[in-house]
């Protein structure tokens, strides 16, 4: 079977293309897409949970998901510094698996992770389609490229209906309970803002960007290049 694929998206940790996106991920899976998930790091320095746990926890939230593949480059968490290496790491990602479409945080955060990890894909995404570097891989065209949501947002310049799709987003999280459930007597976990109504304020950010076009949830993409429209007026874009 081809490695291609349709859709790969790229987070620092497990757990932020599920709140960002997993709505949208569902949706074009459900329509045939080939999703992959490339997490950067596996998020050892997290307050709550453990490497073993989130990994697990990250297969779950794909299996509920339906993507085909989920990547972890093992990089430094909170050391994303955009090295050549790093980037290197990301670029051979995308030439193996060719995507149409890429995803990356937004640009702007409150997770100096989540900053870094946009431009870590931005270059490498640039880089992907240079014959000349990394010779020992061909080139691929460079991919169309949006942004999710995670902490911070502004107003989107795309929005995608998830409400048909938002059980499973809210599936997905629900995988999480490392970094999101609340303590059980006697169980040692740190306060932290996932665990402290998180979910809820993401389900009120979709709803919200959903109240923009008079629909339950939506979830809202950002992009930094012109976005092409076949037909004003065409329910397919």
């Amino acid at each position: 079977m081809s490695k291609k694929l349709d859709i790969l998206i790229f987070g620092a940790h497990a757990d932020d293309a599920e709140i960002g996106m997993a709505g949208t991920i569902a949706k074009q899976v459900a329509d045939g897409s080939r999703v992959g998930l490339c997490d950067l790091t596996e998020a050892e320095l997290s307050s709550n949970g453990n490497v073993q746990l989130r990994k697990q926890e990250a297969a779950a939230a794909g299996d509920v998901l339906g993507i085909s593949l989920r990547l972890n480059l093992g990089l430094p968490d909170r050391g994303l510094y955009g090295t050549p290496e790093q980037v290197a790491a990301v670029t051979e990602v995308i030439r193996d698996y060719e995507p149409s479409v890429i995803f990356a945080p937004y640009w702007e955060d409150r997770h100096p992770d989540h900053v870094a990890c946009s431009k870590l894909v931005e270059e490498a995404a640039f880089n992907a389609k240079l014959r000349r570097y990394m010779p020992d891989k061909p080139a691929v065209q460079a991919p169309d490229l949006y942004f999710y949501f995670i902490n911070d947002w502004k107003t989107p310049d795309l929005l995608v209906d998830v409400t048909d799709y938002y059980y499973s987003k809210e599936a997905a999280l629900g995988c999480y309970r490392s970094q999101f459930g609340q303590a059980s007597a006697g169980e040692d976990v740190a306060l932290t803002p996932l665990n402290q109504g998180y979910i809820e304020r993401v389900k009120a950010r979709d709803a919200l960007l959903g109240q923009r076009k008079l629909i339950p949830y939506a979830e809202g993409f950002a992009v930094k290049t012109p976005y092409l429209v076949n037909l004003f007026g065409s329910s397919r874009i």
